[in-house]
C-alpha cells in the first residue's frame, strides 16, 4: 500500500489526517522509511513497513460507509465484567484499524453501558473511538463533525443506547 504526499489517510489510534511527506529517518541506527502524517496540530511518523497496513489505511467509501451504520445500529455484543478481559478484548478488535471494528467497539460499549457504567478506561476509549469515527464518517460523507456526531448518537439511541 503505498500513500502519496496529501493523501488522506486513517491512523489506527489517531484517526483522520494527512500524508505530509515520505521521510527516510534513522532510529537506534537504523534508516528506515516513514510517512509523516499531520493529524489535527500532531505530526505522527509511521513505518513504511510491513505493518503498514494495520496503521494506516485510506478513508471508508461512502458507499462502505454506509453499510457500517447497520453494525451501529444493530444489538451489541455482551462484553467482559471484569475490566482488564474487557480492555484486552476492545483493544485487540481495535487492533486492525478497520471502520466496522470502530463501530463495533462504540456499539458494544454503549450497550454495556446501560448494565454497569463505564470505568475511566472504558470512557477515554468510547470517546477517542467514537471521535476516531465521527472525523472518518465527515469525510466519508462530506458532512460536519456535528452532523456526523448527532447522527451516530441517533443511531446508538435508535439501537437500545
Amino acid at each position: 500500500m503505498n500513500f502519496h504526499e496529501g493523501d488522506t489517510v486513517i491512523h489506527w489510534t489517531y484517526g483522520i489526517g494527512k500524508v505530509i511527506r515520505l521521510e527516510e529517518r534513522v532510529l537506534s541506527g537504523r534508516k528506515d522509511l516513514y510517512y509523516a502524517v499531520q493529524i489535527g496540530d500532531m505530526t505522527v511518523w509511521v513505518p513504511a513497513d510491513d505493518k503498514l497496513e494495520k496503521r494506516l489505511r485510506p478513508p471508508t467509501s461512502k458507499a462502505g460507509f454506509k453499510k457500517l451504520i447497520d453494525v451501529l445500529s444493530g444489538p451489541g455484543e455482551p462484553l467482559p465484567d471484569d475490566r482488564h478481559e474487557r480492555k484486552t478484548l476492545l483493544t485487540e478488535l481495535l487492533k486492525n484499524g478497520r471502520a466496522e471494528s470502530l463501530c463495533r467497539v462504540i456499539r458494544n460499549l454503549s450497550t454495556y453501558r446501560h448494565v454497569r457504567s463505564l470505568n475511566d478506561n472504558d470512557q477515554a476509549l468510547l470517546r477517542r473511538t467514537e471521535e476516531s469515527l465521527i472525523g472518518e464518517w465527515g469525510f466519508a460523507l462530506s458532512v460536519t463533525p456535528a452532523e456526523a456526531e448527532l447522527q451516530l448518537h441517533r443511531l446508538l439511541t435508535a439501537a437500545g443506547d
